[in-house]
C-alpha cells in the first residue's frame, strides 16, 4: 500500500466532508472545495478520521492513491487554516500597490502590470517590495502567484525581478574584459 495514502487524515473541528458519488465536497470557515475522484477511488469518514481507500491494486490506483489522499489533505488545510505564497520584488523602481482588489506592479515596463484578483483569493502588499497571495485553495493560490512571478521573472545577470520569498537565485558573471595579450 502507498505509505502516503494509507495515513488518516484529522478532520478538524468545523470542517464539514460530504461525499456524493464520485463527488467529495468539503465545507469550512474559510470557503468550500470541490473535487470529482477517479474511479476506483473512494472516501470514508471514520469518526474524526477520512480514508482514502482504492479498489484494486492496479499500477494506476497505486498512482492515484497517494495523490487523492495529498488533494483531500490540502482541501481540509484549506477550508480550515488557508494558505499564503509570499512574493518579493528587487530592482531600482518596482514597487507594488493595492488599487481596490487589483495588485498593481511597476516592474519595469512603461505600462504598469495590473492583476485582478480571482474568486477566493487575496493580495496583501507589505511595504513596497512584499506581496502576500492568500487564499483558501491551495491549487488557485500556487497558480496566481507563479503568474503574478512570470510578469517579471528574476534575471540572473542583476537579479531584478520577482521572485519567492526564500528562493534563491544563482547569480551569472558578466562578460569578463579582454585581457591585454589576447590574439588579435
Amino acid at each position: 500500500m502507498s505509505r502516503i495514502g494509507k495515513s488518516p487524515i484529522e478532520l478538524p473541528k468545523g470542517v464539514e466532508l460530504k461525499v456524493e458519488g464520485n463527488k467529495v465536497t468539503v465545507k469550512g470557515t474559510k470557503g468550500t472545495l470541490t473535487r470529482d475522484l477517479p474511479a476506483g477511488i473512494s472516501i470514508t469518514v471514520e469518526g474524526t478520521n477520512v480514508v482514502v481507500k482504492r479498489a484494486k491494486e492496479t499500477n494506476d490506483l497505486k498512482a492515484l492513491h497517494g495523490l487523492y489522499r495529498m488533494l483531500m489533505k490540502n482541501m481540509i488545510d484549506g477550508v480550515s487554516k488557508g494558505f499564503e505564497r509570499k512574493l518579493e520584488l528587487s530592482g531600482v523602481g518596482y514597487r507594488a500597490a493595492m488599487t481596490g482588489t487589483k495588485l498593481t506592479l511597476q516592474v519595469g515596463y512603461s505600462h504598469p502590470v495590473i492583476f485582478n484578483a480571482p474568486a477566493g483569493i487575496t493580495f496583501k502588499v507589505e511595504g513596497q517590495d512584499k506581496v502576500l497571495v492568500s487564499g483558501f485553495d491551495k491549487e488557485l493560490v500556487g497558480l496566481t502567484a507563479s503568474r503574478i512571478r512570470a510578469s517579471k521573472e528574476v534575471e540572473p545577470y542583476k537579479l531584478k525581478g520577482i521572485k519567492y520569498a526564500g528562493e534563491y537565485i544563482k547569480k551569472k558573471a558578466g562578460k569578463a574584459a579582454k585581457t591585454a595579450g589576447a590574439a588579435k
